[in-house]
């Protein structure tokens, strides 16, 4: 998902649809920041040729898709039944298989050890405990499999913006919850995964001028840093057995 002004797709909230994904990438700030997002997740991804992929919070399929057109076998679960008939849609146009269900992150109705990569997008942004998540995520990947979850940063024009909104008496953006890559990091290591690097994207203000000017160097920041980016990603392994 874009760090747009809707919440996100994989939490239950009721007012976001499918539609509100179709009227943030029509915006070219809306396309551009999702482009560098799912920019950044693919480069972390890697090669999935092959490859069991579960994406949680799949939302209306974009990112799922891609991953089926590189020949990954993926499944995606989203809590919003409208966001999994959406996600449907956009595979049958594409003519890829996704096994797509409604599901939550917190009770993964798979087996252990069934895949080979998790993938999420900002499925914790809306969560006050994302423990039961994170030890879901463990329990279904292979040993030495990894997780690869982006969030909205903390530490981002973004992010500062949001805190406003509730302090003006956003119902929504008090529920918010932002994290810092050593947040993600611990809570990685607190389910039995062994975190690695924290790459960041985004790195401009909610400005289409912004973005235009920021979009070539938005690659090269987020190696350098994460300060300034709304959104951070982290690549976690799941240790190997002794």
């Amino acid at each position: 998902m874009a760090v747009s002004e809707t919440p996100s797709a994989h939490c239950p909230l009721p007012d976001l649809d499918p539609e509100t994904y179709a009227r943030w990438r029509a915006t070219e700030l809306g396309s551009i920041t999702e482009d560098l997002q799912h920019g950044l997740m693919l480069r972390l991804i890697g090669d999935v040729a092959r490859k069991k992929v579960l994406e949680i919070g799949c939302g209306d399929g974009k990112l799922a898709v891609e991953l089926s057109r590189r020949n990954a076998h993926v499944t995606g679960i989203d809590a919003s039944k409208d966001m999994i008939d959406a996600a449907r849609r956009r595979a049958d146009a594409a003519g890829v298989h996704v096994d797509l269900r409604v599901a939550s992150a917190q009770s993964l109705p798979f087996s252990e050890a069934e895949f080979d990569v998790v993938v999420a997008v900002t499925i914790l942004c809306f969560v006050e405990d994302a423990t039961p998540a994170f030890a879901e995520i463990t329990r279904v990947l292979k040993p030495g499999s990894s997780l690869v979850i982006g969030e909205l940063s903390k530490w981002s024009a973004w992010a500062a913006g949001r805190r406003v909104r509730a302090w003006l008496g956003s119902a929504l953006w008090k529920r918010g919850r932002f994290r810092t890559p050593r947040e993600l990091c611990a809570l990685a290591r607190g389910a039995g995964l062994e975190p690695g690097r924290v790459m960041g994207a985004n790195f401009y203000p909610r400005s289409v001028r912004a973005a235009r000017l920021m979009k070539p160097f938005d690659a090269r920041l987020g190696r350098l840093t994460t300060f300034g980016a709304a959104f951070i990603a982290l690549v976690a392994t799941k240790p190997t057995a002794a």
